[in-house]
């Protein structure tokens, strides 16, 4: 079977979870549209180079299914896994990474959009930011939750919500809260228990590493300089005796010789041998390598150390040679007999959803809605994953490297018409005001019906994955 034929049956598969028989001409445009070579991959180019002898037509068709159709776009994500997951090997292991990622965007009226840190311009600036958790193993990963972060002032704006169609139930939620969030419903659905990994945006929560825990899920996070820990070989004192009134005490007690300290002052007292050079991948050109040194410690709470005594775990620290001080560090529960050269690799790991971030946003038009509603943002979101996760497949069945991107699809579209004007463009001015011309009215779209959640998630007695066709 062909890869146009696998990409048929693909959309099908997608296709039943859409709730609509009208929907699938949609979908199968759309996800077209995004897997092309266009420099923008908003509904008008696309709607034009799928269909150019209908083009202002289909423009409406698909502006009408990611926009306004009510399906959902946590069941399309479900099937996208259903069918790359089958594809990928966790025979050594499997990774849930947890990361967000922003989009410039001008104006205040596009949902979510306010002045926030924005990771690709490296500042803060007007943007939107969404929530994602990635399932990733050794040969590839693939997103499979996706939220908008929505902004205390937007989450607490009736007007903005109602204007923006923010779902009547939804509250303002951290980071953190909505990785979480994310996180229980993929194990609701009967998602395995991998690893978690997460940057020092998250890693640096307590309660975020304390929910996970108690999910009965390891992690690897990173944590800033500041974090403060008990050291190897110290152990607190108990806290002090309950006196029978008010709250037990559950700090433990300190002295002058048994102080908990930063992760970096505790980096920097150990000793050079305590550090090996460890290589956790084939780069492009040579192996990525560094300097590692690996301690178990407690965590002694935020930069003030002052929290009940946690069971101890990893604490992995990077120290690139030549430099003045660390560069990383990474707390983790992964088991204490772990190997070093294992917990190199299970932090670095977070190299996948960069890159899935990277190609979903220049080859999956993932940044390019121009849409400003809550619901076209996710539906756009959704499909431009599952055009991604179709290359994934692809790839992992043809067992190709990851990187770049076949256009198969492109030979079985036609080009645009010469007489073609964009919409928009000068040639189609509005028409002058003394020549009395009046619009033609619009006809209505037909309301679809909502699509019934269908659980797609399960995990297997005998070995645990993720899902299965």
């Amino acid at each position: 079977m062909g890869a146009s034929e696998r990409f048929d049956r693909y959309m099908r598969h997608l296709a039943q979870g859409l709730g609509h028989l009208d929907r699938h001409a949609g979908l199968k445009g759309y996800c077209t549209g995004l897997m092309l070579p266009l420099a923008r991959k908003s509904v008008e180019p696309m709607a034009a180079r799928v269909d150019p002898s209908h083009a202002s037509a289909r423009h409406q068709s698909l502006h009408h299914f990611v926009a306004k159709a009510e399906w959902s776009d946590a069941q399309m994500l479900r099937r996208v896994c259903q069918w790359v997951v089958p594809q990928m090997d966790f025979s050594r292991g499997g990774w849930w990474i947890v990361d967000d990622t922003g989009f410039p965007k001008k104006g205040k009226h596009s949902v979510g959009v306010a002045r926030q840190y924005c990771g690709m311009l490296g500042k803060q600036d007007n943007c939107q930011v969404a929530v994602s958790v990635s399932l990733a193993c050794d040969q590839g990963s693939v997103p499979v939750a996706w939220q908008l972060y929505l902004p205390e002032d937007w989450a607490a704006d009736p007007t903005r919500r109602v204007q923006a169609g923010v779902p009547e139930e939804l509250r303002f939620a951290t980071k953190t809260q909505i990785a979480l969030a994310q996180l229980r419903s993929l194990l609701a659905d009967g998602a395995p228990h991998h690893c978690v990994l997460a940057d020092a945006g998250y890693g640096v929560d307590t309660a975020f590493r304390q929910a996970l825990s108690e999910m009965g899920l390891l992690y690897a996070v990173g944590v800033t300089s500041a974090v403060v820990v008990w050291p190897p070989g110290v152990e607190p004192l108990p806290p002090r005796p309950y006196s029978g009134t008010g709250r037990p005490p559950v700090m433990p007690r300190r002295t002058a010789r048994l102080q908990p300290v930063s992760v970096k002052a505790l980096a920097l007292s150990l000793p050079a041998q305590a550090f090996h050079t460890i290589g956790w991948r084939e780069g492009t050109n040579q192996q990525l390598a560094g300097r590692f040194a690996a301690v178990r410690v407690r965590h002694a709470g935020g930069n003030a150390g002052r929290a009940r005594l946690r069971p101890l775990q990893w604490l992995l620290i990077e120290w690139p040679a030549g430099d003045a001080e660390p560069s990383k560090y990474v707390l983790s529960t992964l088991p204490e007999d772990t190997p070093i050269n294992e917990l190199v690799s299970a932090a670095h790991q977070r190299w996948r959803i960069e890159r899935d971030y990277q190609e979903l946003k220049q080859e999956f038009g993932l940044g390019h809605y121009e849409g400003r509603g809550w619901r076209g943002f996710h539906h756009h979101a959704s499909l431009s994953i599952a055009a991604y996760g179709f290359l994934m497949a692809e790839r992992l069945i043809a067992d190709k490297p990851v990187g770049g991107k076949e256009n198969f699809i492109e030979r079985q579209v036609p080009a645009l018409p010469k007489d073609y004007i964009p919409r928009g463009s000068p040639a189609r001015a509005a028409a002058h005001g003394s020549l009395d011309h009046h619009a033609a009215d619009q006809p209505e779209l037909r309301a679809d019906r909502p699509s019934r959640p269908v659980p797609l998630l399960r995990q297997s007695k005998r070995k645990a994955t993720l899902v299965t066709q």
